[in-house]
């Protein structure tokens, strides 16, 4: 049914609810990398961890951008809500998609699918450097590892991780001697500074 696979997080408290979501995944194809009934646990489970989506329990978190934000994930992880009771609108406005319990295999595969196809649309447009990025490459680029760079740019652990891997996303490069080579074949890093 599917051409990819694809790595899930799944966030439910319960665990007959979590296991049958799991298993309906399984079966269509996807890689369950990782389970939690909690979002303190989800935290903990994710540490070292290379998630493609991530589906919770909407009760579990109040805004979920703003939770990815605290994960090192990043907040750009495409997170779907998966529902079994009724939530206001404005309660799921936040996530990229909605699974209800209730729905079949194909109409999961379904939803799914289109998040996959609009988050490659997305990456496609989005293949530049931020100037953060720019910023953390040059000092990985130096050497310094994810703490100095994080204590130099006076920002979280957590954002240097996501800015790392977005960058190694949109460069496609993932040794700190290959990221030098661009940074200095791009010109980021002055020859004296070295």
């Amino acid at each position: 049914m599917r051409s990819e696979n694809k790595n899930i997080i799944i966030v439910e408290p319960s665990d007959i609810i979590r296991l049958g979501v799991r298993s309906m995944l399984q079966r269509i194809g996807y890689t369950i990398i990782a389970e939690a009934d909690s979002a303190a646990q989800f935290a903990k489970a994710i540490q070292n961890i290379d998630a493609d989506v991530l589906i919770v329990n909407p009760e579990l978190v109040d805004e979920p951008r703003s939770f990815l934000r605290q994960m090192p994930v990043g907040e750009n992880m495409p997170i779907v809500a998966l529902v079994y009771q009724y939530f206001a609108p404005n309660k799921l406005e936040g996530y990229n998609a909605v699974i209800d319990i209730r729905a079949n295999e194909e109409s999961v595969s379904n939803v799914l699918t289109q998040l996959q196809s609009h988050r490659q649309t997305v990456e496609q447009s989005d293949y530049e450097l931020t100037e953060r990025e720019k910023e953390v490459l040059v000092l990985v680029a130096k050497g310094l590892m994810s703490k100095e760079i994080a204590d130099k740019l006076n920002i979280s652990i957590h954002t240097v991780i996501t800015h790392r891997k977005n960058i190694t996303r949109k460069t496609g490069i993932k040794s700190v001697a290959g990221l030098a080579v661009y940074a200095m074949l791009n010109n980021m890093i002055d020859n004296n500074e070295r």
